[in-house]
């Protein structure tokens, strides 16, 4: 969609825009051959023309505001001969597009990749335009998974109680190996051929709509590929970060809000690149600053999104990635924007939430609605298979959300056990006792949880052995797959029942405001027993948890505070009914999710 290949230009991105947008000054980006001795004229109002030093580039400013959706002539001369015309369309949007409602705490995202989900069409698993070919021997090569797959399978996510999909990127990656991951991208205006199509991407965002689920989109805001066109013939040299060239960045994001770091510190942090094939982009260069806010709100119009995820947030420039969050929130206030913060304190997570009350220290303030809550990452990675102590076991959960406090908006937290980048849950607690423990924390807490694909299945998969470990892929998505875990007929006994007990705890979630906006109220553990409550005027729902193996007795009195008068509960999962006076004997290695009632 985004390539030109008639007269003088062969690129112009944005490839359209939109009638009636707040962000009504759009610089378009003009690509071709010495394409800068030419002038430009437009019955679309023009507000500015710059050229860089690279001549092979136009970066032109229209004025869209009070334009109606249309078709508008573009036309470059050399003196007073024309040598090319084009028009630029301005688009009617949806009605109230700019009101559209992100994902919030009535959501379960379901993350997926989407190579590895399932093989939809597989006539696209190659193209001759892209360098890396289907191999599905290869752990790390591209298998063919695509946009078909995903919505061939919508009715599976859905009853597994998902409401939203969160997809790792699908813009073209023509990196020569280990282009699945997508996250080294060569073309942001164009869904990768190997996955389908633009018109595909909005296909299955639509489909999601009709089952009143939402997509969010993977989005990179930090690098991009080297193979990226932009990247191949640069329209000038501060476009990335250069030392010259290639910069290792340090990883430190620390160092982004240190006030005793040293300049060189921050400078390897923040303007390093994240590996030799992902250039960082230099977001204080107005041109690029530009060109990510409009790509970031072409594609929410252009494929009617529902949020967008933004990978190695905290990574870049501080003062263009809030401003870019900023501007992209003004234009659709109700949205949702997840900033990926792999941090291990909350103080440093909070720091780039919006309003953070650890940010207003230093007068800064990301705009970003919402962070990942990686601490509690790590709570879940850790606390259940400790030798507990002082401060390690259930514990763990406890302090993690004694910290609320240092957040502004602790339940727009993305919360999650694992992710594609993290060791898979099921291969640290190879058993499905802790595994029920993780998704009774995951789907009662506050905040947005999030399941990565398999897990509801029992997939598991070593870090230790690589990224392709924890990233393989999902059984029954490749026509000749020996096992079909999308169909409840062909599931194993060991599927079906980390299946169920996935899709019991969700699809129960999906209608519990008390879950999705409740108060918590949490007690100290006891000999690895956790309680906590969920409660608002109306219900409330009671958790508890015995990280021990063995059998343990708890005496109710001393949670009267959240009982009430409630004087029995339901279990979700079991649906066995227990008496909530005087005592309760619990399991050992076992979680109950109490509907209280009275």
């Amino acid at each position: 969609m985004s390539t030109f290949t008639f007269g003088q230009i062969q690129r112009m991105e944005p490839p359209f825009w939109w009638s009636g947008m707040k962000t009504s000054k759009i610089q378009v980006l003009f690509y071709g051959k010495n394409i800068a001795q030419f002038d430009v004229k437009s019955d679309l109002p023009i507000v500015d023309i710059a050229k860089t030093e690279n001549p092979n580039y136009l970066f032109v400013t229209f004025d869209t505001e009070n334009q109606l959706a249309n078709k508008y002539s573009i036309s470059l001369w050399k003196g007073k001969k024309k040598q090319q015309t084009l028009s630029y369309e301005l688009k009617q949007r949806r009605e109230n597009s700019a009101m559209r409602k992100g994902f919030d705490t009535s959501d379960m995202i379901y993350l997926l990749m989407p190579d590895r989900f399932a093989n939809g069409n597989s006539q696209n698993d190659s193209n001759n335009q892209l360098i890396e070919k289907a191999n599905r021997t290869l752990a790390g090569g591209r298998h063919g998974g695509d946009i078909q797959g995903i919505i061939n399978n919508l009715d599976y996510i859905q009853s597994l109680g998902a409401t939203a999909i969160w997809s790792t990127p699908m813009c073209e990656d023509n990196d020569p190996e280990y282009s699945y991951h997508t996250y080294a991208q060569s073309d942001v205006y164009q869904i990768d051929a190997r996955y389908g199509t633009n018109e595909d991407y909005r296909r299955l965002a639509s489909e999601l709509h009709k089952r009143d689920m939402k997509l969010i989109k993977d989005y990179v805001t930090n690098h991009w590929g080297a193979e990226h066109w932009i990247v191949k013939d640069l329209p000038a040299y501060d476009w990335l970060h250069q030392f010259p060239g290639y910069g290792q960045t340090t990883y430190r994001m620390s160092t982004q809000m240190d006030k005793y770091a040293s300049e060189y510190d921050k400078k390897y942090c923040e303007k390093g690149w994240f590996t030799k094939t992902m250039p960082d982009l230099n977001q204080s260069n107005p041109m690029v600053f530009n060109y990510l806010l409009q790509n970031a709100i072409w594609w929410i119009e252009y494929a009617d999104l529902d949020g967008l995820r933004v990978d190695t947030y905290s990574y870049n420039d501080k003062e263009g990635i809030a401003q870019w969050t900023k501007r992209v929130m003004e234009e659709y206030p109700n949205f949702n924007i997840v900033g990926e913060v792999w941090l291990h304190d909350q103080a440093q997570i909070s720091y780039w939430q919006k309003d953070s009350p650890i940010s207003a220290l230093q007068n800064y303030n990301t705009y970003l609605p919402s962070v990942m809550d990686f601490t509690l990452h790590d709570a879940f990675g850790e606390a259940l298979k400790v030798q507990p102590s002082w401060d390690k076991g259930m514990i763990q959960f406890y302090e993690n959300f004694v910290n609320d406090f240092l957040y502004k908006e602790p339940y727009n937290l993305l919360i999650f056990a694992e992710n594609h980048d993290t060791g898979r849950i099921n291969e640290i607690y190879p058993n499905i006792e802790d595994y029920k423990i993780v998704m009774a924390i995951l789907s009662t807490m506050r905040g947005i949880p999030q399941l990565y694909y398999g897990s509801e299945i029992g997939m598991r998969g070593d870090k230790g052995k690589g990224d392709a470990d924890i990233r393989q892929d999902f059984p029954g998505g490749w026509e000749n797959d020996a096992n079909n875990a999308f169909n409840p007929e062909t599931r194993t006994p060991e599927q079906c029942a980390y299946f169920d007990v996935t899709a019991k705890l969700f699809n129960w979630r999906k209608g519990k405001s008390v879950i999705h906006k409740g108060k918590l109220l949490q007690f100290l553990p006891d000999n690895e027993i956790y309680v906590y409550f969920r409660y608002d005027d109306a219900n409330t729902v009671m958790v508890i948890i015995n990280n021990k193996h063995e059998k343990q007795t708890i005496d109710l009195k001393r949670f009267d505070e959240g009982i009430k008068s409630f004087t029995k509960g339901k279990d979700v999962v079991s649906e066995k009914e227990f008496s909530l006076t005087n005592t309760l004997e619990i399991e050992g290695k076992t979680a109950l999710v109490l509907d209280l009632s009275k």
